[in-house]
């Protein structure tokens, strides 16, 4: 049987049950797993993510990314400097946040990524869906090409 060596507090955001407190679980997880810090920045959400992003860390992040997401006016920006490894269903996250972000008339910037994200993102080709906004124009529907990126990217991993 394998036991973690470390714990680490999953971080969820405002408003949000902790992913780690149904069922009587324990609020610690493994230090590998994608943690979330949100904090809220006049009318955006800064969030930094650190660890590993993959499939239990996603599916564990992916209500407050939704959460934050809601709760912001304007969107988030995205840190993911301190994120060691990100895999398919790590990406599959920040991919249907974007959609959401538009459906919402809010953008997803990201501000800052590991080696290892800027990697994944560049080859998939969906970097661009990232970039930060430019304050002078609103956001708008995603382009059809990028459209086509974003699901072409998920359907790779998948």
């Amino acid at each position: 049987m394998h036991a973690p060596a470390h714990g680490g507090q999953l971080s969820t955001a405002p408003g949000t049950p902790s992913p780690a407190s149904r069922d009587n679980a324990s609020p610690v997880a493994p230090p590998s797993l994608a943690m979330a810090a949100y904090e809220r920045r006049g009318s955006r959400i800064r969030v930094t993510v650190r660890g590993e992003l993959d499939l239990d860390s996603a599916h564990a992040l992916r209500p407050g990314l939704f959460q934050a997401l809601a709760d912001s006016a304007t969107g988030l920006d995205l840190h993911l400097a301190d994120l060691d490894f990100c895999d398919c269903a790590g990406l599959a996250v920040l991919l249907e946040l974007r959609p959401r972000a538009l459906s919402q008339g809010k953008t997803i910037a990201l501000h800052t990524a590991s080696p290892a994200v800027d990697r994944l993102l560049f080859l998939l080709g969906v970097h661009d869906l990232f970039l930060r906004p430019d304050p002078r124009f609103a956001a708008s529907p995603p382009a059809p090409a990028a459209a086509a990126s974003a699901a072409s990217a998920i359907a790779t991993c998948g």
